[in-house]
Protein backbone atom coordinates (compact mmCIF):
# COMPACT_ATOMS: atom_id res chain seq x y z
CA UNK A 1 0.00 0.00 0.00
CA UNK A 2 1.72 3.40 -1.04
CA UNK A 3 2.48 5.54 2.29
CA UNK A 4 1.35 9.01 -0.65
CA UNK A 5 1.50 10.90 -3.44
CA UNK A 6 4.28 12.97 -3.84
CA UNK A 7 4.84 15.65 -6.51
CA UNK A 8 8.28 16.95 -6.77
CA UNK A 9 8.63 20.44 -8.49
CA UNK A 10 12.88 20.20 -9.44
CA UNK A 11 14.19 21.46 -12.84
CA UNK A 12 17.71 19.80 -11.65
CA UNK A 13 17.28 16.08 -13.09
CA UNK A 14 19.77 14.61 -11.11
CA UNK A 15 18.07 16.17 -8.22
CA UNK A 16 14.82 15.14 -8.59
CA UNK A 17 15.63 11.91 -9.93
CA UNK A 18 17.63 10.86 -6.71
CA UNK A 19 14.19 11.92 -5.19
CA UNK A 20 11.91 9.89 -6.95
CA UNK A 21 14.03 6.78 -7.23
CA UNK A 22 14.49 7.11 -3.08
CA UNK A 23 10.84 8.27 -2.20
CA UNK A 24 9.40 5.23 -4.48
CA UNK A 25 11.71 3.04 -2.62
CA UNK A 26 10.31 4.05 0.78
CA UNK A 27 6.60 3.50 -0.64
CA UNK A 28 5.31 6.79 -1.87
CA UNK A 29 4.11 7.43 -5.53
CA UNK A 30 6.17 10.01 -6.80
CA UNK A 31 5.84 12.64 -9.89
CA UNK A 32 8.21 15.29 -11.14
CA UNK A 33 7.41 18.79 -12.50
CA UNK A 34 10.67 20.52 -13.87
CA UNK A 35 8.56 23.59 -14.40
CA UNK A 36 5.89 25.46 -12.31
CA UNK A 37 3.61 25.55 -14.84
CA UNK A 38 3.82 21.89 -15.18
CA UNK A 39 3.01 21.44 -11.37
CA UNK A 40 0.08 23.52 -11.04
CA UNK A 41 -1.01 21.16 -14.34
CA UNK A 42 0.13 18.16 -12.42
CA UNK A 43 -1.82 18.89 -9.42
CA UNK A 44 -5.35 19.74 -10.84
CA UNK A 45 -4.77 16.42 -12.77
CA UNK A 46 -4.21 14.41 -9.61
CA UNK A 47 -3.92 15.66 -6.23
CA UNK A 48 -0.66 15.05 -4.50
CA UNK A 49 -0.35 14.68 -0.73
CA UNK A 50 2.71 16.60 -0.30
CA UNK A 51 4.60 19.03 -2.49
CA UNK A 52 9.00 19.30 -2.15
CA UNK A 53 8.97 22.57 -4.12
CA UNK A 54 12.01 24.05 -5.13
CA UNK A 55 12.16 28.13 -5.21
CA UNK A 56 14.19 28.66 -8.53
CA UNK A 57 12.27 27.18 -11.55
CA UNK A 58 12.86 28.39 -15.28
CA UNK A 59 9.54 29.51 -16.06
CA UNK A 60 8.51 30.77 -12.34
CA UNK A 61 9.80 30.65 -9.15
CA UNK A 62 8.38 28.87 -6.55
CA UNK A 63 6.83 31.39 -4.11
CA UNK A 64 4.15 32.06 -7.44
CA UNK A 65 3.75 28.64 -7.41
CA UNK A 66 2.73 28.16 -3.76
CA UNK A 67 0.90 31.23 -4.18
CA UNK A 68 -1.17 29.51 -7.11
CA UNK A 69 -1.88 26.66 -5.09
CA UNK A 70 -3.15 28.40 -1.51
CA UNK A 71 -5.17 30.84 -3.77
CA UNK A 72 -7.00 27.89 -5.34
CA UNK A 73 -9.91 26.10 -3.11
CA UNK A 74 -8.98 22.90 -4.45
CA UNK A 75 -5.67 22.88 -3.98
CA UNK A 76 -4.99 24.87 -0.29
CA UNK A 77 -4.74 22.23 2.24
CA UNK A 78 -1.75 20.45 0.16
CA UNK A 79 1.16 20.37 2.40
CA UNK A 80 4.03 22.00 0.64
CA UNK A 81 7.97 21.63 1.38
CA UNK A 82 10.31 24.39 0.04
CA UNK A 83 13.45 23.52 -1.41
CA UNK A 84 16.11 25.73 -1.99
CA UNK A 85 19.75 26.72 -2.18
CA UNK A 86 18.83 30.10 -0.78
CA UNK A 87 19.59 30.25 3.31
CA UNK A 88 18.33 33.84 4.00
CA UNK A 89 16.16 34.13 6.90
CA UNK A 90 13.61 36.84 4.76
CA UNK A 91 13.39 33.76 2.04
CA UNK A 92 12.39 31.69 4.82
CA UNK A 93 9.78 33.98 6.41
CA UNK A 94 8.41 34.91 2.48
CA UNK A 95 7.48 30.91 1.87
CA UNK A 96 6.13 30.71 5.12
CA UNK A 97 4.03 33.35 5.16
CA UNK A 98 2.61 32.38 1.55
CA UNK A 99 1.50 29.46 3.48
CA UNK A 100 4.47 26.91 3.19
CA UNK A 101 4.60 24.10 5.82
CA UNK A 102 8.33 23.69 5.76
CA UNK A 103 11.72 24.22 4.21
CA UNK A 104 14.79 22.58 3.96
CA UNK A 105 17.83 24.09 2.42
CA UNK A 106 20.07 22.35 -0.29
CA UNK A 107 22.09 20.56 0.17
CA UNK A 108 20.30 18.88 1.97
CA UNK A 109 19.91 15.35 4.54
CA UNK A 110 17.51 12.77 2.57
CA UNK A 111 16.96 11.29 6.04
CA UNK A 112 15.87 14.73 6.90
CA UNK A 113 13.99 15.47 4.26
CA UNK A 114 12.03 11.76 4.62
CA UNK A 115 11.14 12.51 8.28
CA UNK A 116 9.27 16.17 7.14
CA UNK A 117 7.73 14.31 4.31
CA UNK A 118 6.83 11.47 6.53
CA UNK A 119 5.38 14.06 9.28
CA UNK A 120 3.83 16.03 7.35
CA UNK A 121 1.44 13.27 5.51
CA UNK A 122 1.04 11.83 9.16
CA UNK A 123 -0.15 15.14 9.89
CA UNK A 124 -2.49 15.91 7.54
CA UNK A 125 -3.94 12.46 8.22
CA UNK A 126 -4.37 12.57 11.67
CA UNK A 127 -5.89 15.99 11.94
CA UNK A 128 -8.93 14.58 9.58
CA UNK A 129 -7.75 17.41 6.66
CA UNK A 130 -6.53 14.43 3.87
CA UNK A 131 -8.10 10.97 2.99
CA UNK A 132 -5.14 8.33 2.06
CA UNK A 133 -6.32 7.35 -0.59
CA UNK A 134 -8.18 10.09 -2.87
CA UNK A 135 -6.07 12.88 -1.57
CA UNK A 136 -9.05 14.74 -1.13
CA UNK A 137 -9.94 17.49 2.22
CA UNK A 138 -11.69 15.20 4.49
CA UNK A 139 -13.85 15.71 7.44
CA UNK A 140 -12.55 18.52 9.24
CA UNK A 141 -11.77 21.10 6.35
CA UNK A 142 -15.16 19.83 4.61
CA UNK A 143 -16.57 21.46 8.21
CA UNK A 144 -14.51 24.28 8.12
CA UNK A 145 -16.20 25.16 4.13
CA UNK A 146 -19.56 24.17 5.24
CA UNK A 147 -19.10 26.82 7.85
CA UNK A 148 -17.73 29.72 5.52
CA UNK A 149 -21.26 28.53 3.17
CA UNK A 150 -23.29 30.17 6.35
CA UNK A 151 -21.73 33.46 5.24
CA UNK A 152 -21.38 33.08 1.46
CA UNK A 153 -23.06 35.49 -0.48
CA UNK A 154 -22.96 34.03 -3.56
CA UNK A 155 -24.99 31.80 -4.80
CA UNK A 156 -23.66 28.14 -3.97
CA UNK A 157 -24.62 24.48 -4.67
CA UNK A 158 -23.78 21.75 -2.42
CA UNK A 159 -23.16 18.09 -3.79
CA UNK A 160 -23.40 14.71 -2.09
CA UNK A 161 -22.39 12.09 -4.32
CA UNK A 162 -22.23 8.32 -3.79
CA UNK A 163 -20.69 5.27 -5.51
CA UNK A 164 -23.22 2.65 -5.36
CA UNK A 165 -22.42 -0.77 -5.04
CA UNK A 166 -19.23 0.40 -4.08
CA UNK A 167 -18.86 -2.35 -0.87
CA UNK A 168 -19.92 -5.22 -3.21
CA UNK A 169 -17.53 -4.13 -5.53
CA UNK A 170 -14.59 -4.13 -3.25
CA UNK A 171 -16.04 -7.48 -1.80
CA UNK A 172 -15.69 -8.92 -4.88
CA UNK A 173 -12.76 -7.59 -6.67
CA UNK A 174 -10.62 -6.17 -3.30
CA UNK A 175 -8.88 -3.37 -1.43
CA UNK A 176 -6.42 -2.60 -3.81
CA UNK A 177 -9.16 -1.92 -6.82
CA UNK A 178 -11.32 -0.65 -4.33
CA UNK A 179 -8.47 1.84 -3.44
CA UNK A 180 -7.97 2.50 -7.07
CA UNK A 181 -12.07 3.12 -7.91
CA UNK A 182 -11.70 5.99 -4.66
CA UNK A 183 -8.74 7.18 -6.67
CA UNK A 184 -10.82 6.95 -9.93
CA UNK A 185 -13.97 9.40 -8.97
CA UNK A 186 -11.66 11.64 -6.80
CA UNK A 187 -10.02 12.18 -10.39
CA UNK A 188 -13.13 12.57 -12.36
CA UNK A 189 -14.68 15.18 -10.55
CA UNK A 190 -11.69 17.24 -10.36
CA UNK A 191 -11.39 16.79 -14.51
CA UNK A 192 -15.49 17.81 -14.37
CA UNK A 193 -14.59 20.81 -12.83
CA UNK A 194 -11.99 21.82 -14.67
CA UNK A 195 -14.50 21.89 -17.54
CA UNK A 196 -17.60 23.16 -16.53
CA UNK A 197 -17.07 24.44 -12.34
CA UNK A 198 -15.12 27.17 -11.03
CA UNK A 199 -11.89 28.02 -9.55
CA UNK A 200 -13.02 28.43 -6.31
CA UNK A 201 -15.11 25.36 -6.12
CA UNK A 202 -14.16 22.62 -3.13
CA UNK A 203 -14.28 19.10 -3.38
CA UNK A 204 -14.17 16.89 -0.35
CA UNK A 205 -13.93 12.82 0.31
CA UNK A 206 -16.72 12.70 3.60
CA UNK A 207 -15.17 8.73 3.83
CA UNK A 208 -15.39 5.77 2.10
CA UNK A 209 -17.39 6.09 -1.26
CA UNK A 210 -19.04 8.99 0.25
CA UNK A 211 -17.97 12.63 -1.83
CA UNK A 212 -19.11 16.53 -1.83
CA UNK A 213 -19.10 19.14 -3.98
CA UNK A 214 -19.50 22.93 -3.41
CA UNK A 215 -19.76 24.57 -6.30
CA UNK A 216 -20.71 28.16 -7.74
CA UNK A 217 -21.28 27.46 -11.18
CA UNK A 218 -24.17 29.21 -12.86
CA UNK A 219 -25.64 25.51 -14.19
CA UNK A 220 -25.02 23.40 -11.44
CA UNK A 221 -27.40 20.99 -13.39
CA UNK A 222 -24.36 20.39 -16.15
CA UNK A 223 -22.21 19.71 -13.78
CA UNK A 224 -24.22 17.02 -12.20
CA UNK A 225 -25.28 15.59 -15.96
CA UNK A 226 -21.65 15.61 -16.60
CA UNK A 227 -20.37 13.42 -13.57
CA UNK A 228 -23.06 10.92 -13.72
CA UNK A 229 -22.59 10.03 -17.60
CA UNK A 230 -18.62 10.32 -17.55
CA UNK A 231 -19.19 7.98 -13.90
CA UNK A 232 -20.88 5.81 -15.65
CA UNK A 233 -18.87 4.95 -19.00
CA UNK A 234 -15.50 5.53 -17.09
CA UNK A 235 -16.42 2.58 -14.42
CA UNK A 236 -16.54 0.30 -16.87
CA UNK A 237 -13.07 -0.24 -17.45
CA UNK A 238 -12.66 -1.46 -13.52
CA UNK A 239 -14.42 -4.64 -14.01
CA UNK A 240 -13.19 -6.98 -15.71
CA UNK A 241 -14.86 -8.35 -19.42
CA UNK A 242 -17.28 -10.54 -18.43
CA UNK A 243 -18.49 -8.24 -16.12
CA UNK A 244 -18.76 -5.65 -18.42
CA UNK A 245 -20.55 -7.79 -21.06
CA UNK A 246 -23.12 -8.90 -18.96
CA UNK A 247 -23.86 -5.85 -16.37
CA UNK A 248 -23.32 -7.22 -13.51
CA UNK A 249 -21.43 -9.05 -11.14
CA UNK A 250 -21.80 -12.28 -8.76
CA UNK A 251 -21.52 -11.78 -5.00
CA UNK A 252 -22.23 -15.38 -3.09
CA UNK A 253 -24.20 -16.79 -5.53
CA UNK A 254 -26.44 -13.36 -6.43
CA UNK A 255 -26.17 -10.49 -9.10
CA UNK A 256 -24.52 -7.41 -7.99
CA UNK A 257 -25.13 -4.31 -10.41
CA UNK A 258 -22.05 -2.46 -11.54
CA UNK A 259 -21.42 0.69 -9.92
CA UNK A 260 -23.72 3.76 -10.48
CA UNK A 261 -22.98 7.44 -8.80
CA UNK A 262 -26.07 8.63 -6.86
CA UNK A 263 -25.81 12.57 -6.66
CA UNK A 264 -28.10 14.49 -4.29
CA UNK A 265 -27.89 18.33 -4.57
CA UNK A 266 -29.23 21.52 -2.56
CA UNK A 267 -28.88 25.12 -3.13
CA UNK A 268 -29.12 28.23 -1.77
CA UNK A 269 -30.62 29.96 -4.88
CA UNK A 270 -34.17 29.92 -3.75
CA UNK A 271 -33.77 28.97 0.05
CA UNK A 272 -31.66 29.84 3.32
CA UNK A 273 -30.21 27.31 5.44
CA UNK A 274 -30.29 27.60 9.64
CA UNK A 275 -26.97 26.12 9.70
CA UNK A 276 -24.62 23.59 8.32
CA UNK A 277 -26.57 20.23 9.51
CA UNK A 278 -29.56 21.04 6.97
CA UNK A 279 -27.35 21.50 4.19
CA UNK A 280 -25.96 17.78 5.01
CA UNK A 281 -29.31 16.94 5.83
CA UNK A 282 -31.19 17.73 3.23
CA UNK A 283 -28.67 17.13 0.15
CA UNK A 284 -28.20 13.46 1.57
CA UNK A 285 -31.68 13.00 1.67
CA UNK A 286 -32.28 14.43 -2.05
CA UNK A 287 -29.19 11.68 -2.54
CA UNK A 288 -31.04 8.75 -1.54
CA UNK A 289 -34.39 9.78 -3.00
CA UNK A 290 -32.87 9.27 -6.39
CA UNK A 291 -30.44 6.19 -5.27
CA UNK A 292 -33.17 3.60 -5.74
CA UNK A 293 -32.72 3.21 -9.53
CA UNK A 294 -29.66 1.43 -11.27
CA UNK A 295 -29.18 3.72 -13.87
CA UNK A 296 -27.22 7.06 -12.34
CA UNK A 297 -29.55 8.95 -10.58
CA UNK A 298 -29.73 12.94 -10.47
CA UNK A 299 -31.39 14.04 -7.42
CA UNK A 300 -31.88 18.07 -6.56
CA UNK A 301 -33.60 19.85 -3.77
CA UNK A 302 -34.12 23.69 -4.69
Amino acid sequence: MSKGRILVVEDDFDISNMLKIYFSGQGYEVQVAPRGNEALALTRKQLPQLIVLDIMLPDMNGYDVCRDLRSTTRTSHIPIIFLTQKDERSDKIAGLELGADDYITKPFDIEELKLRVKNQIERSERDNTTDPNSGLPSSLLIEDKLRDLMRDDRTWSYLDLRMAHYEAFKDVYGFVAGNEALRFIALLIGEVLDAVGTPDDFVGHAGGDNFVIISYATRPEALVERLSSRFAEDIQQHYSFIDRERGFMMKDNEKVPLMTLAVGMVSNASRKFADIREITELAAESRRRGSTNDVAPIATEW
